[in-house]
């Protein structure tokens, strides 16, 4: 069976992204292969990783790739989540559909850290409703 290849984008490749490939494989993973980069990639937030956690996705192993590792691969979907990985997102060989999700950056949240992980769990459920509509397109 053919999977289609999709690609999350996102700036730093630390938190929206990561969010967006965990959820993906978790949730329909046998119909999909999925990757995520960033622009300009830096390390995964543990605040990302502790709130996918909390709902039985485990994102501990991934690492911060940039675009560029994917450059010359097709896709299906290529799927930006923030405005600024729009603007710069590179251009892929084939065919494929380019999508855009404006999606806040959890890791500007600002307060306590009991107010920061309350952001990125807003963020996570976002994103979370956001990869379960693109699953039903998909059938």
């Amino acid at each position: 069976m053919y999977k289609k290849r999709v690609l999350f984008l996102c700036t730093g490749n630390s938190a929206r992204s990561q969010m967006a490939e965990g959820f993906l494989k978790a949730l329909a993973g046998e119909k999909f292969e999925v990757f995520s980069a960033g622009v300009m990639p830096i390390k995964v937030s543990p605040l990302a990783i502790k709130v996918m956690q909390e709902v039985g996705v485990d994102i501990s192993k991934e690492y911060s790739k940039s675009v560029t590792k994917f450059s010359n691969q097709k896709f299906d979907y290529v799927i930006t989540l923030c405005d600024s990985a729009k603007q710069t997102c590179p251009v892929f060989g084939g065919q494929y559909k380019n999508m855009h999700w404006s999606i806040e950056d959890p890791n500007q949240a600002f307060g306590t850290q009991g107010e920061q992980l309350d952001f990125f769990r807003k963020i996570r459920d976002e994103i979370r409703a956001y990869i379960v509509k693109f699953i039903g397109s998909e059938k």
